[in-house]
């Protein structure tokens, strides 16, 4: 049995791409990120995948929650976003802020696979999560760089998400699909990070 025929085996399993996917940095501000399960990894993991976005052209996206109660985005995050707009909202998924959907369904054709991370797994992440599904994106949410103020959240959220049809996998997991092979400048731009 060939690699070929086990790969067109999987269940309509399609590749990410990086002229197609777009990652989405959610909520992860001062306040917030002071009481969530996880924080440094979850917020390591979302400026890696800002860093992957850089690298491999991505598109990003990025919201916060209430800023003027929960603050601004964490700051060594906020560089990564390189002045790029943050959108506030009020709502908890992103796509129901209307400036928000407005801006990222224009981006539609850049951002059909959208990586997912932030907080918190069973609020915000959901919500958004289920609302991209319903639009038909794909919805990739690396289980490290989500989290909620309790585990058990987190878990749940998770498993929703995933009988909705999102895949849930890793920071790692996605970066390497994204990459496909090593020995790229791409590659080699990232390495010192996935140490």
């Amino acid at each position: 049995m060939s690699y070929e025929y086990k790969y067109k085996k999987c269940k309509k399993y399609q590749k990410p791409s990086p002229a197609r996917t777009g990652v989405l940095l959610v909520d992860v501000q001062e306040r917030m990120m002071r009481v969530i399960a996880r924080a440094d990894e979850v917020e390591k993991n979302c400026a890696l995948l800002l860093r992957a976005a850089a690298t491999l052209g991505l598109s990003v996206a990025a919201t916060t929650q209430n800023r003027e109660r929960i603050g601004p985005t964490r700051p060594e995050i906020r560089k990564l976003l390189a002045g790029m707009e943050e959108f506030d909202k009020m709502e908890f998924s992103c796509l129901a802020n209307p400036a928000f959907r407005d801006f990222f369904l224009a981006r539609r054709e850049e951002t059909a696979d959208v990586v997912l991370c932030g907080v918190e797994t069973h609020i915000c992440i959901y919500q958004t999560a289920r609302d991209l599904l319903a639009a038909g994106f794909r919805v990739f949410v690396p289980a490290d760089a989500v989290s909620s103020r309790r585990r058990l959240n987190h878990r749940v959220g998770l498993a929703r998400m995933r009988e909705l049809g999102a895949l849930v996998v890793s920071t790692e997991m996605i970066l390497y699909e994204l990459l496909e092979r090593a020995g790229t400048e791409e590659f080699r731009a990232l390495l010192p990070f996935l140490k």
